[in-house]
């Protein structure tokens, strides 16, 4: 099976040292891959090279086993979509910014009952007349999952999505995507420093440290060896 994202000798350089340096990783379809590792391990860095939105300085991507370059690097952003740890909404409507991302790829036919419904499957269908500055942590997230989920992509893209979002909210909130991601089969990478989200979520788990891939495995795997555990700076079930 092609791997839907794969990276090749990947170098990240930060003056005379490496921030990033990484042989081989791929993202099969279907898989949900989490990435975790203490502050500084490249993973975000590691993210934003898969999601075609910085370079590397030494390296290849492949999407869909196709080398990425600058003639193919917009088509191939435009199979992805990536939530980041802040919403980032505009100052519009919550339907506005939920078909935003349909809106920039051309797709205007539609482009507010798919939003619509996107944000119905995330709870947040009731608020689509508010200004999207005015919702809860919470709420502003799932508006921004819906704006991602609208996209249709291939491979969704998340750098802790969840962080900022208060335990009473996030938890419900872990569950609908959970079930989201398996009933649409998306693909998914997700960077994260909590590993019951990645019990509850991932099917890998990939450990970085220093910007190198230290380990993977199942989350039951990693969980397994403590150690790991304390590299990644994540929180470990015993």
């Amino acid at each position: 099976m092609t791997p839907v994202l794969q990276v090749k000798n990947i170098l990240v350089r930060r003056g005379r040292r490496f921030r990033l340096r990484v042989d081989e990783f791929a993202v099969e379809p279907g898989e949900v891959v989490a990435l975790i590792g203490p502050n500084g391990a490249g993973k975000s860095t590691l993210l934003t090279i898969l999601a075609c939105l910085s370079q590397a300085h030494e390296g290849e991507v492949f999407f869909q086993g196709e080398r990425v370059d600058r003639r193919n690097a917009l088509t191939v952003r435009r199979q992805l979509s990536v939530v980041f740890q802040e919403p980032l909404l505009l100052d519009s409507s919550v339907l506005a910014n939920a078909a935003l991302g349909l809106r920039l790829r051309g797709q205007r036919a539609g482009a507010e009952d798919r939003a619509r419904a996107w944000l119905e499957r995330f709870g947040v269908g009731h608020l689509f007349a508010q200004n999207a500055l005015t919702l809860s942590g919470g709420e502003a997230q799932r508006v921004s999952l819906a704006r991602a989920f609208a996209l249709n992509p291939q491979v969704l893209l998340l750098d802790e999505p969840f962080a900022s979002i208060d335990v009473i909210s996030r938890t419900p909130l872990i569950k609908e995507f959970k079930a989201v991601l398996t009933s649409t089969k998306t693909t998914a990478v997700l960077v994260t420093h909590d590993f019951q989200e990645v019990l509850a979520l991932a099917s890998r788990v990939v450990v970085l440290d220093q910007g190198r891939i230290r380990t993977e495995g199942t989350p039951t795997e990693i969980a397994a060896h403590q150690i790991w555990g304390k590299l990644a700076g994540a929180q470990i079930p015993g």
